[in-house]
């Protein structure tokens, strides 16, 4: 099974490989690592491994624990194929059916995120929802920029799109709270689509209009 584990570890030479060693003692196979910081004498990476035989979550942070100096801030499953290139597809197909922008943006985000669903919700009702998502979500306080928070054992990213007078919401129910570089990353996907949805339904006005007057 595909695992994601984000390590807290001392940046200091050979911290990465000792944590590597570990993992390959315990017969995971490293298919990639995402670097999300670098200060104050420690480093956040998140390692994609594929797991030998069924493994829960519990048993994988408990093998690692042990190592010293590394703190296991999360693991949980992910879908996410590494090498793959799932934000480009996402905008092909936002450029290819720009009407259909956020509808695709909002399906393609929990795999984007390692998340479980994602929701758009404009004045309270659900406009578009990705699999798993509930039918009615009650928004918190919007926020004015993005945001992330927990609440209800989620573990949610805020996206305001003002343009559209929505807010994009991701949910993970697993793993650790959104780090920064994730969000960050989440804003720019959503800021590119959304303005590429903006000008789909510009251009659909324009044509509608000189259609009906032409």
């Amino acid at each position: 099974m595909l695992l994601r584990l984000r390590v807290s570890l001392p940046d200091r030479p050979g911290g990465l490989g000792q944590v590597a060693k570990a993992l390959g003692a315990l017969g995971a196979d490293i298919l990639q690592v995402t670097v999300l910081e670098r200060e104050a004498g420690r480093a956040v990476d998140d390692f994609t491994v594929s797991w030998p035989g069924p493994v829960t979550t519990a048993e994988a942070r408990e093998r690692l624990s042990a190592l010293p100096g590394v703190r296991i801030e999360g693991v949980w499953a992910t879908k996410e194929v590494p090498g793959s290139a799932p934000d480009y597809d996402l905008l092909m197909h936002v450029v290819a059916e720009p009407s259909r922008g956020l509808a695709t943006l909002v399906d393609a985000l929990p795999g984007l995120c390692g998340a479980e669903w994602s929701l758009a919700v404009a004045d309270g009702v659900v406009r578009h929802a990705s699999l798993a998502a509930p039918a009615e979500f009650e928004l918190p306080e919007p926020p004015p920029r993005a945001a992330t928070m927990a609440a209800a054992e989620l573990r949610l990213m805020l996206l305001p799109v003002l343009a559209h007078g929505m807010h994009v919401v991701i949910a993970r129910a697993d793993g650790p709270v959104f780090h920064r570089a994730e969000l960050e990353r989440a804003v720019r996907i959503v800021d590119v689509v959304a303005k590429l949805a903006a000008r789909g339904e510009n251009r659909a006005r324009v044509q509608e209009t000189g259609r009906l007057t032409g």
